[in-house]
């Protein structure tokens, strides 16, 4: 009875801080209803389990959330999902970087690769930039612990990106 009572407790607070992003969320034109909130708990524990982890507190929702908020890539149509989407890649890295790198380290890591190189596009995040980077953790790369996550994919990217100088140059040598 008591474990019950606990966790219902527990369950309620996790609730409440996402249904208190609205506040911030609102500006972007981003709110959670109660339903979507009950629907993203729901996820959360699915995930949770299918990945062998358990939390405390409120969770890593409410920080994907403000982190993710302001994103050009996140708006009204696909908000809830892509909530859901972050939190199961989240736990899966965590898991695959063996939790050698901080929540907060791995959320700026995300933010800046699904905004700057992956623009938008989860499955490119999940696939290519999160596997490179947790391939070069399990490795010992610790480059990323002095900018907290932020600037360190260019160092571990294979991929050639496009070069806005050199293609403003080739695309002026055509007319």
């Amino acid at each position: 009875m008591d474990k019950d009572w606990m966790f219902l407790l527990q369950r309620q607070k996790q609730f409440d801080s996402i249904i208190e992003t609205n506040q911030t969320t609102k500006p972007f034109g981003l709110t959670i209803s109660e339903q979507e909130a009950k629907l993203i708990l729901e996820e959360k524990n699915h995930t949770l389990q299918e990945q062998g982890r358990i939390e405390f507190g409120t969770g890593i929702i409410p920080k994907i959330i403000y982190v993710f908020c302001d994103s050009d890539f996140v708006d009204a149509e696909n908000y809830v999902d892509t909530i859901i989407r972050l939190q199961e890649i989240f736990y899966m890295y965590k898991n695959e970087m063996e939790d050698e790198i901080s929540d907060d380290e791995l959320l700026h890591f995300m933010r800046e690769q699904f905004d700057n190189i992956c623009f938008g596009d989860l499955e490119y995040l999940e696939g290519t930039c999160l596997a490179i980077f947790s391939q070069a953790i399990r490795a010992g790369y610790t480059g990323y612990q002095d900018t907290e996550g932020y600037g360190t994919y260019s160092a571990l990217d294979e991929v050639k990106r496009w070069d806005y100088e050199l293609y403003l140059e080739a695309l002026k040598g055509l007319f």
